[in-house]
């Protein structure tokens, strides 16, 4: 198996058509059949069905996808790196995290390297910590924001200046709405939506001063803007980070912060022993000068 098959292989489930995959990728059908049936026979596993007017992927061909979409994407990042040692630094920098306002260091950060090198550029996945875990961990992206509770044995890391603040979203016609603050003593009995990170790693239970599963939790999620949409349809309060949401205007929510105070800090991480490329160690450099210039 070998990248070039990958891309024959990815051509084909995108255009769904044998003579779609070759009309895209400037070749004749003939060769390209004979590569996916070599490919299967490589694997041995079906990799599409093969109907009338289109190729549908099998369990095992939507595998691949996902496995060659990565394969594919580490070799471009590769070659980008490399082609841009000893040039003008440019490149591109790969950057995962979840969605809080603690992001705002690393935009002020990209801000501050595109006035000194505009050449270089920023590609960002959103997502929580497990799913940046897994990136950087497959080389997919050179940094992760990563936020407590988080296991940081395996990665370098810098801790960034200022903590998230735990608290609860929730309509603003929820009788603990009328409170500035919500405290351990208020959820038991909530309808409570809930990130999978905090839930897994039982974060919460050192505030609480007992286990969380005491608490009625009736989804999960792992981004706060889908859950956003079960808190305005009354489904339940999220328990969040401030700032994520714009409550401002005709937003049906608020935020109510946890008392005691909980909070979380964020930690920028990367693998250990990684080689940064150029402009990857010019975005490291500059976010660990500060400074707002």
């Amino acid at each position: 198996m070998d990248v070039r098959v990958l891309r024959y292989f990815l051509a084909v489930a995108r255009e769904q058509t044998i003579s779609g995959a070759a009309e895209a990728l400037h070749m004749t059908q003939p060769p390209l059949s004979r590569q996916l049936r070599e490919l299967e026979e490589e694997l041995g596993k079906q990799l599409f069905v093969r109907g009338k007017r289109r190729v549908t992927l099998t369990r095992e061909g939507m595998l691949l996808r996902q496995r060659a979409e990565e394969i594919v994407g580490l070799v471009e990042k590769t070659k980008a790196e490399v082609a841009a040692s000893g040039a003008a630094v440019s490149g591109d920098v790969y950057i995962g995290g979840g969605e809080t306002e603690g992001m705002r260091h690393i935009a002020r950060a990209v801000r501050r390297v595109q006035r000194r090198y505009p050449d270089i550029r920023f590609h960002f996945f959103s997502g929580d910590g497990y799913d940046v875990s897994e990136r950087l961990d497959r080389g997919l992206i050179d940094f992760g924001t990563l936020i407590e509770p988080i296991d940081l044995s395996k990665y370098d890391f810098l801790r960034l200046p200022r903590p998230d603040v735990w608290g609860l979203l929730l309509r603003k016609d929820h009788p603990l709405a009328a409170r500035e603050v919500v405290r351990p003593e208020d959820l038991p009995g909530l309808s409570l939506i809930i990130s999978r990170q905090l839930m897994d790693e039982n974060g919460l239970s050192g505030w609480l001063g007992t286990s969380y599963e005491r608490l009625r939790v009736v989804a999960a999620g792992n981004l706060v803007n889908n859950l956003r949409l079960l808190a305005e349809e009354g489904v339940g309060c999220v328990i969040t980070l401030e700032g994520i949401l714009n409550l401002t205007g005709d937003s049906a929510l608020c935020f109510r912060p946890f008392a005691p105070r909980m909070e979380s800090w964020m930690y920028l991480a990367w693998k250990k022993y990684q080689v940064f490329s150029p402009a990857a160690e010019v975005f490291w450099k500059t976010l660990q000068e500060g400074g707002e210039a």
